[in-house]
């Protein structure tokens, strides 16, 4: 393997790592396996009283969400990420945490650039590599802990094994091997993964690549295998007998309850989602289609575009659609897509078509990042939540507010938008409830989630705060003090020359912006006086609040940025 070739595959791994230290914060999709791998490593696994002590302190017996979760890939990452948060610190544990589950899909992904490397050489290699390090939702979800990415490693190796190969008998071999990652995908991680296991296995078997017989005994072994894992471990975390996919099926198939989220036309994953995940507009509008025209690359991509896009077609038929839901076909059509920009680009010296397309091609790719960065940078501003939480903890620390005796212990009341965005339990507590504190006068942090709206209308619930990450600030009942705003994208701005910054009214607070909303007015503020007053980027609105208890006696203190 050359130099080229390496830091491609290379650059995987590392682009993976650089989406997840800008945004680093959490979304609420991703929470139920971000709360439950913090469980596992502080509170680990009795063996003892199993009930009362996985129900008093495990997440998920008070969130326990709309359908229960396994813990399968839970467990695997906090197994994996407990050795290296052992070494750096728990203060770590969030980022070490993802960044075990974006390592083992760089992996996945890596190995299936090897295997287009071996079958259709280095040049397709090259362009898949540059075409998928350009597009932003699989390298920005790769670190994710949504079940979807658990099971996205599981079905990129699957497709990985599906690339043609000159020998029976591995040919054989690899579609097994694809078959079992796929069983294990769809009975541990997501159900509708099942789809994919028939039009692969049926592809397969229509073109001989594998036997009846041999895929009957792949799949009920693995599919037992995988079954005794996720019941026997998700019914001892949640302590009744459970396989979770089999509850989320019946929920979102079966009653058809994740119509609730709303509902998508049938055509959405062709027109919409495929288009925005694979970002190069080339990829789907003309280098997939000509893949599949060109004689010459037909039978490569047949095996690889046949299975994914039947699944695309046949899990339309569910209203509620996500891109997140077909990010596994990712892979397989961007590889459809590299070998028709490779077919074009070393013909670029035969024909002036040719080498207008190859120019179109290089321009694409160069745009493609350009449209990535731009969307990671968007959409790290989308966690006000995260920061909130953040920002409170740097507030609490400074002499202004932590000064007074009585905040030896705070107590913290955090609204449903803050926990959706970012606020997780390895940001709440820092640092285990065994560890040494760093210094013996640290700050202790009690936190609250309720969201029964009796006990928000109670103005005797508020008497306990100090604290409140809040959307509404007037929604606390009492006396209450803005000392800042978190703010969140809103969309595109583009002011013109002449147009005023908006700013709060310092009184409420309002005007004092923290976390990276105070840095889009800094860079605002330097830029629109060197472009003549222009200026378009991204539209920021006030998310979160943080409150302060105004106490009977007690004056407003100044919170200075």
């Amino acid at each position: 393997m050359g130099v080229l070739d390496l830091s491609l595959s290379l650059a995987i791994p590392a682009l993976i790592v650089i989406h997840l230290l800008v945004a680093p914060y959490t979304k609420v999709e991703e929470s139920f396996n971000m709360q439950a791998t913090h469980d596992i490593l502080v509170y680990g696994t009795p063996t003892k009283d199993i009930y009362n002590r996985l129900s008093s302190r495990y997440d998920h017996f008070d969130f326990p969400g709309a359908v229960p979760r396994t813990f399968v890939g839970s467990i695997m990452l906090a197994g994996f990420s407990q050795p290296i948060i052992a070494l750096v610190g728990f203060q770590y544990a969030q980022l070490i945490v993802r960044g075990v589950l974006g390592l083992f899909n760089a992996g996945a992904l890596i190995m299936f650039k090897s295997n287009v490397e071996r079958a259709f050489g280095r040049p397709t290699a090259r362009w898949y590599a540059l075409l998928q390090l350009s597009q932003f939702h699989v390298l920005f979800y790769a670190s994710r802990t949504l079940p979807n990415m658990f099971a996205f490693g599981l079905t990129t190796m699957a497709f990985s094994q599906l690339i043609p190969h000159p020998d029976g008998k591995m040919r054989a071999w690899r579609y097994r091997v694809a078959i079992a990652n796929l069983t294990m995908a769809a009975a541990v991680f997501r159900s509708e993964l099942a789809i994919l296991l028939v039009t692969v296995t049926l592809y397969g078997l229509t073109l001989s690549h594998v036997s009846l017989r041999r895929v009957i005994h792949t799949f009920i072994l693995f599919f037992v295998i995988s079954l005794l894992s996720t019941i026997s471990i998700d019914s001892y975390f949640w302590q009744k007998p459970l396989w979770p996919e089999l509850w989320g099926f019946y929920y979102n198939a079966i009653l058809g309850s994740s119509s609730e989220w709303g509902v998508s036309p049938w055509h959405y994953y062709f027109t919409s989602a495929i288009p925005k995940i694979l970002t190069n507009p080339l990829s789907s509008v003309a280098l997939i289609p000509y893949a599949l025209w060109n004689t010459g690359t037909r039978k490569q991509v047949q095996p690889l575009l046949i299975p994914s896009m039947l699944f695309v077609a046949i899990y339309s038929l569910q209203p509620h659609k996500e891109a997140r839901f077909i990010f596994y076909v990712a892979p397989p059509l961007t590889a459809a897509a590299a070998l028709a920009a490779n077919y074009v680009f070393t013909r670029r010296g035969k024909s002036a078509v040719f080498l207008l397309a190859s120019v179109a091609l290089v321009g694409s790719v160069l745009v493609s990042f350009g449209i990535s960065t731009a969307m990671l940078a968007m959409s790290s501003l989308n966690y006000p939540g995260g920061e909130a939480l953040a920002e409170l903890r740097g507030l609490i620390a400074a002499p202004s507010l932590s000064s007074s005796p009585d905040l030896q212990t705070v107590v913290v009341h955090t609204d449903v938008l803050s926990c959706m965005t970012g606020v997780t339990l390895f940001g709440q507590h820092p640092h285990r409830p065994t560890d040494p504190r760093p210094t013996a006068g640290e700050i202790t942090f009690n936190w609250d989630k309720t969201e029964d709206a009796g006990a928000l209308r109670n103005p005797e619930f508020w008497e306990r705060f100090d604290y409140v990450l809040a959307e509404d600030p007037a929604k606390p009942i009492g006396p209450w003090e803005t000392i800042g705003v978190v703010e969140g994208v809103a969309g595109v701005e583009l002011m013109k020359p002449g147009t005023s910054q908006t700013r709060g009214d310092v009184e409420s607070g309002q005007d004092r912006v923290f976390g990276r909303g105070a840095l889009v007015r800094r860079v605002k503020e330097a830029v629109r006086p060197l472009t003549g007053g222009w200026w378009i980027g991204p539209r920021m609105e006030p998310k979160v609040h943080i409150l302060r208890k105004v106490r009977e006696g007690q004056a407003r203190r100044a919170v200075t940025e």
